[in-house]
């Protein structure tokens, strides 16, 4: 099936304006009426005259008077035109509204320059076609290509307001295990702001006129030189942890971008030379992600396991921490 296929036909809603309202703009009336929509999107409508008072197209700003009858006709345009491509997906749970994804390291979430085709996108596109009418096809928030675990994703457009609202307001649970370089010994904060490297584009920086970005850690199991850590975000900004992680001078282990150079423990197992030598992304999965259902309202919490390549590493600092305490003994 084609992303480029028409939506579901839509279909012409109605309500009343209650008597309180008279006096009131239009467009903020129309709001309150449907919230489930968004107010740059009521606004489209009301210019197309897809949104009408009383069978007639008014301006946003024409006062309404009490009792008239509101029609919309919610009219989606395909918004992402991306082709469909059969790349299968785990998904941790699917409703008519949502789904759930565990995505794997390695994907990248949305075509661009370089990856034109192969992405999540494409694979939602296919999973569900009707994705095509919603912005982003439905995706809410993004993990960076090599990392991986869970993500949600909007398919109705009333959903897709509802988490990008949940998102802004930090209402989203968002839980993330990282290896990071150096052995900490407690947890913390990181309150710094982030926004775009000065001179690299690829990169993001700690920046006094950033914007805000908010971490919290604690430790999940230390080994000789490493630690696993349990991050959990409080804002959502690109490379939030990453960037966090080697502000406070221990780098995930893997990370490309803010990583530095390889540092391996004295006297290191083979095993976990090999691991660390071989890990080629960053160390970061999404494991917990939690939510209050955008129609519902019910408590959604789905978790996605460490991966087999972060697993695989964990496993062999492990054995070098034991055999580290066995030769110390």
């Amino acid at each position: 099936m084609s992303a480029s296929m028409p939506p579901t036909p839509p279909e012409t809603r109605t309500a009343q304006v209650p008597d309180v309202a008279a006096g009131r703009r239009f467009d903020a009336v129309l709001a309150e009426l449907f919230p489930e929509y968004s107010r740059s999107r009521l606004a489209e409508w009301i210019k197309s005259g897809d949104a009408r008072l009383d069978g007639r197209e008014v301006r946003p700003r024409d006062p309404v008077r009490g009792g008239e009858t509101v029609s919309l006709t919610a009219v989606l345009e395909i918004q992402t035109r991306s082709e469909p491509e059969d790349i299968a997906l785990d998904v941790l749970h699917e409703d008519e509204h949502v789904f759930v994804l565990d995505k794997p390291a390695g994907l990248v979430v949305h075509p661009g320059a370089g990856n034109p085709a192969g992405t999540l996108v494409n694979a939602l596109l296919h999973r569900d076609p009707a994705l095509a009418a919603l912005p982003r096809a439905g995706i809410v928030h993004r993990l960076d290509k090599d990392t991986s675990g869970v993500m949600v994703v909007a398919r109705t457009l009333p959903a897709h307001t509802a988490l990008v609202e949940q998102l802004s307001a930090r209402e989203v649970h968002r839980q993330y295990l990282a290896v990071v370089v150096g052995a900490l010994v407690s947890g913390g904060t990181v309150n710094a702001p982030i926004d775009r490297h000065p001179r690299d584009r690829l990169r993001q920086a700690v920046r006094e006129d950033g914007r805000e970005a908010v971490t919290h850690y604690r430790l999940r199991e230390r080994f000789r030189a490493h630690t696993l850590l349990e991050c959990r975000l409080e804002t959502g900004r690109t490379h939030q942890i990453r960037v966090h992680m080697a502000h406070i001078k221990h780098p995930i282990v893997g990370d490309p971008l803010y990583g530095g150079p390889l540092k391996l423990p004295k006297q290191a197992t083979d095993d976990l030379v090999a691991g660390l030598r071989g890990f080629r992304r960053q160390a970061l999965h999404a494991e917990v992600l939690a939510f209050a259902h955008p129609i519902s309202g019910a408590p959604v919490r789905c978790a996605a396991p460490m991966p087999a390549d972060m697993q695989a590493l964990v496993a062999a600092l492990r054995e070098d921490s034991r055999e580290a305490g066995e030769r110390a003994r």
